[in-house]
């Protein structure tokens, strides 16, 4: 189930996006009333969407925007008035940040909200990937280093160093990582 924050400081504000969005079926939604109340909650939750109508009390909420797809992968949707929207749609753009004008359209705000969900998806599959990689990335570093210290201390050829660990880590069920971690232990203290 997706999670909303709203950040506005009017409550006629809150009442409708939270009517919008129970009417899209999100029904798990918090709100705030400033800018530094949205960073120490995002802080300590994550939210799958972030709505900003702006202004805020304690700033206009572009720099809480931009701050919020840097910290999270939060899909952020910033509300402006009509008049605005496009030169901070201009400013923002680049920070996968959606703005949508005010007076909300239904239709438009509807659109928006499944984009910045989608793109929140999207971002978390890239997270999660790139987290995979640098595990990979670090396992491979490791194992190049204990066939080093195999090479050096057990005079092994490159390719004997490289069977042996993996040998090692198939006889004793364990990864060529951990394996690794034990040769080096052993041998670099």
């Amino acid at each position: 189930m997706d999670s909303v924050l709203i950040v506005s400081d009017s409550d006629k504000g809150i009442a409708l996006l939270t009517q919008l969005l129970k009417a899209n079926g999100i029904n798990k939604t918090a709100s705030v009333k400033s800018g530094a109340e949205a960073r120490r909650l995002i802080s300590v939750t994550e939210f799958d969407l972030i709505i900003i109508i702006t202004p805020l009390p304690d700033e206009f909420g572009e720099s809480l925007a931009i701050t919020m797809t840097e910290i999270s992968t939060s899909g952020v949707i910033l509300i402006a008035r009509n008049e605005v929207a496009d030169e901070i749609e201009a400013r923002v753009q680049d920070y996968g940040i959606l703005v949508v004008s005010n007076p909300i359209a239904r239709q438009m705000f509807y659109q928006a909200q499944k984009l910045a969900l989608a793109t929140k998806r999207r971002l978390s599959g890239l997270k999660n990937e790139n987290m995979r990689l640098q595990s990979k990335i670090e396992e491979i570093r490791l194992v190049t280093r204990a066939k080093c210290v195999l090479i050096e201390y057990l005079n092994m050829t490159e390719n004997q160093a490289h069977k042996y660990i993996e040998k090692q880590a198939m006889d004793l069920r364990t990864s060529r990582k951990e394996i690794a971690e034990s040769i080096l232990k052993a041998y670099e203290t």
